[in-house]
């Protein structure tokens, strides 16, 4: 029904159109994968700040996100330069966060003690709100261009697989080398390894930012954009319901995840009592990160044959069942690693789809915006899929914040003790399962986007 409005061009992409586009993720992701992973454990370990502070601070942080990042999305598909609405943004962003990441790694002379020093903590938050702020002006903008990309639904599978890939790859690069990085410092300079991660991983979101941003353009923009305030911003979040059911089902799917993995440091290094602890922790990035590859390679060919929602809900049932095996083998004494390993790549399977799935259809709610609402919102949607994930983690950083404390762990303690142990495995495989089971059940009762009603939908926006 608005065709008229839409201005496209050939939307066939290239495979060299794909993989440029998605380099981006690669750095973007890194930088997620080292604050969302180490952070917490840096701080409490390092610095010596309380888990409780922590928790608290990330949590009111994310109260700020979910202001901010609606906001941003309004910002960024109001935008009008020679350079398009989001490459500018994804520019700034990039550029910004490299810089904030290496500092949230650095300590500019604060006394590190039991965490008592006031400067400390202000240096702290500050850096960790910068962060997010950052990072929204680098993540929207650039999950904002898969629906600019194709108005083709395969080809959005595929470029979400493409990117989601690069992405995985960004996170778990990180979970696996940067244990083998800090294991080549001293106890008492691992604040130093982490510092000289950080610089280099900056590096990387400014190269892999400029890649894509270079190279991508928006190819299905908008005749007549209109100018969208954020009291209409607000109604058209209000006004996509199948949107506000799908985050829903995202925000516990994805704390389930975030747990696992800010929880996997001190799993490896509490819980697990063998020789080669670091080399345990790359090995379960590595089998994390090829079993979440796997997941991204067979969504598309197991979405034209079975239909993208069916292998959503069929990622989600992999993943409950490799978190229910995992903490199975977690608390029976000594853990048997090969199979931890086993049932983590089947969890890290279920993952792969469900997120690859995710992207795709943040492209499809975009259409369905447009067909319920008349406007085509691509920042306003795509701000949803990082508030979302910022509000997960605030729930998250509350569980782990407040368990560590609530189970006894105590800092740089060998051999842990067990309560502290216990809390660890409880939070890092009882809880996740728990949630992916609530987020199918809402997803198989609540959401319509089936492949009939979207192909009628897409057709319509067209």
């Amino acid at each position: 029904m608005n065709s008229e409005n839409n201005k496209s061009v050939n939307t066939t992409l290239t495979l060299k159109n794909k993989i440029t586009y998605g380099v981006g993720a690669v750095g973007m992701d890194m930088s997620y994968g080292l604050c969302f992973s180490f952070f917490m454990k840096y701080c409490t370990d390092v610095l010596l700040v309380s888990s409780v502070f922590l928790g608290v601070m990330i949590a009111l942080a994310r109260v700020w996100d979910g202001i901010s990042d609606p906001m941003g999305g309004t910002i960024f598909n109001n935008t009008k330069s020679r350079y398009g609405r989001f490459r500018p943004w994804m520019l700034i962003g990039g550029v910004t966060n490299a810089a904030v990441l290496f500092f949230m790694f650095f300590n500019p002379g604060f006394t590190v003690g039991g965490g008592r020093n006031i400067g400390l903590y202000a240096y702290i938050t500050a850096m960790y709100v910068l962060w997010g702020l950052t990072m929204t002006s680098l993540d929207i903008p650039f999950w904002s261009f898969i629906p600019t990309l194709t108005s083709d639904l395969n080809e959005r599978n595929v470029v979400s697989a493409i990117a989601r890939f690069f992405s995985g790859l960004g996170q778990l690069t990180v979970m696996g080398a940067t244990p083998l990085v800090l294991s080549k410092f001293a106890a008492d300079r691992q604040g130093e390894g982490f510092t000289l991660i950080a610089a280099c991983l900056g590096g990387m979101v400014i190269i892999t930012t400029l890649v894509t941003v270079l190279t991508t353009r928006e190819r299905i923009t908008p005749k007549k954009p209109e100018k969208i305030s954020f009291r209409e911003t607000v109604k058209v979040l209000r006004g996509n319901d199948q949107l506000l059911v799908f985050l829903a089902v995202i925000i516990l799917f994805n704390m389930g995840w975030y747990l696992m993995n800010s929880l996997a440091a001190y799993f490896f290094d509490y819980v697990i009592d063998v020789p080669g602890k670091d080399t345990y922790f790359t090995l379960f990035a590595a089998v994390s990160g090829i079993a979440q590859a796997a997941g991204l390679a067979l969504m598309s060919p197991l979405a034209r044959r079975f239909g993208k929602q069916r292998v959503f809900k069929g990622g989600i049932i992999a993943a409950i069942a490799g978190y229910c095996a995992l903490l199975f083998v977690s608390t029976r004494g000594s853990v048997i690693m090969p199979l931890f390993f086993v049932f983590d790549a089947i969890a890290c399977l279920g993952i792969g789809c469900v997120f690859t799935a995710q992207m795709s259809m943040f492209a499809d709610l975009v259409d369905y915006g447009e067909f319920r609402l008349g406007k085509r919102t691509e920042s306003i949607v795509y701000s949803m899929k990082s508030f979302q994930m910022k509000f997960a983690q605030m729930i998250q950083a509350l569980i782990v914040g407040l368990g560590l404390a609530l189970f006894g762990y105590q800092k740089n303690v060998y051999p842990q003790p067990a309560s502290g142990k216990t809390g660890i495995v409880l939070m890092m495989f009882l809880i996740p399962p728990v949630l992916a089971i609530f987020s199918y059940v809402l997803f198989a009762r609540k959401y319509k986007l089936h492949s009939e009603y979207l192909e009628e939908v897409a057709a319509a926006v067209r």
